[in-house]
């Protein structure tokens, strides 16, 4: 799919299951007032909507934000899967689960850290995810966003956006241009951003 398309709008009924194999994609609402508010941001590797099949019809929208590669699951399929293989249904769980603690984590994110800390533990999730599926190196890694899309993201405003970037390289910690994110000194980048990736849950519990 092309980059800015819609995977599945608000109040369609959905009927597939949607795999990220390359490309980003992201969840997000439209207010009233029209302005967007993007909850999630989906790279390689993620599902996009694993457990909506079972919902009367979406109450947010899927969109690309990059061309994209994307593989459309029908919702029988899913169900057999989970029916006759444990170990994936296990794996449908965890991913669940990841989904959930991101999301805690976006709203402690927006709700108490000052903005150059939400920034800065924003692309340290980002890096850390990337990483996991082999899309970073050496601190490098490919982030089709602008910095309007980065303010739906995180909640501020374009104008917003750009100063606390601009704080962030005056820091010396990450630079981010033509959709590069490169983060300069990964060890502080870390610790001015608090940041802890537990909740991206990145093992398996052995004994689970």
């Amino acid at each position: 799919m092309r980059a800015r398309q819609d995977l599945i709008s608000e109040g369609d009924r959905p009927e597939h299951v949607h795999l990220v194999m390359e490309g980003l994609a992201c969840r997000y609402k439209i207010l009233p007032s029209g302005r967007r508010s993007i909850v999630a941001l989906l790279i390689p590797g993620d599902f996009c909507d694993l457990n909506v099949a079972i919902l009367g019809e979406m109450d947010h929208a899927i969109a690309t934000m990059s061309d994209s590669r994307i593989v459309q699951i029908p919702r029988s399929t899913i169900d057999e899967l989970i029916k006759t293989h444990p170990n994936i249904t296990r794996a449908f769980w965890w991913a669940t689960l990841v989904d959930e603690g991101t999301l805690r984590e976006w709203l402690a994110n927006m709700g108490r850290r000052p903005s150059d800390k939400q920034m800065a533990h924003f692309f340290c999730e980002m890096f850390a995810r990337m990483a996991a599926v082999g899309r970073a190196r050496k601190g490098r890694f490919f982030l089709p966003l602008t910095q309007e899309d980065l303010g739906d993201v995180l909640g501020m405003s374009t104008v917003h956006v750009n100063r606390t970037m601009q704080r962030l390289r005056e820091m010396e910690l990450l630079d981010f241009s033509d959709h590069e994110v490169l983060i300069r000194k990964p060890d502080r980048l870390i610790e001015f951003a608090e940041f802890d990736p537990n909740y991206l849950h990145l093992g398996f519990r052995e004994d689970a």
